[in-house]
């Protein structure tokens, strides 16, 4: 059920994390939403944007579990309590890890430690594809895709 990703953007690793953990990159690059979290170890997390319960959505939410500027960041996530009754007891660990590579960065994105049975599995699946991509835009363009949305 791992699910796992590598991109290669043409944008140096400070430009890379300022797009993964800031509040515009992130509006950006994850369908309007923004990070909530001073980013310590141990601390809560919330991607709360436009969506079902109005602009302040909570869509993900978790712990901070490392967290190395222009490096690593990973969490344990639940899906947001307008997505799922019993959320609380639906997790998966996300981890971005970001390496220089020459004259660019390679993001890789693993999502794994899923719980059995996890209704939102499918749907990460088909959307990590869109976000790393427009990730990959925005860090190189400064301009997002058109999902037609």
């Amino acid at each position: 059920m791992d699910l796992n990703y590598e991109f290669y953007i043409g944008a140096d690793k400070e430009r890379v994390w300022e797009v993964l953990v800031s509040p515009e990159g992130t509006r950006h690059t994850f369908f309007g939403c923004v990070i909530n979290s001073t980013f310590e170890v141990g601390a809560p997390f919330a991607y709360v944007g436009p969506g079902s319960d109005g602009e302040e959505t909570v869509h993900v939410y978790g712990t901070i579990l490392a967290y190395e500027p222009q490096k690593l960041l990973s969490y344990y996530e639940h899906p947001g309590p307008s997505y799922s009754a019993d959320h609380e007891k639906l997790q998966s660990r996300v981890t971005f890890s970001l390496e220089q590579v020459g004259g660019c960065t390679k993001l890789t994105l693993v999502n794994d430690q899923w719980t059995e049975g996890h209704p939102s599995h499918e749907n990460a699946k088909q959307h990590w594809w869109m976000i790393l991509s427009n990730i990959k835009t925005f860090a190189e363009t400064g301009k997002t895709l058109d999902f037609g949305w």
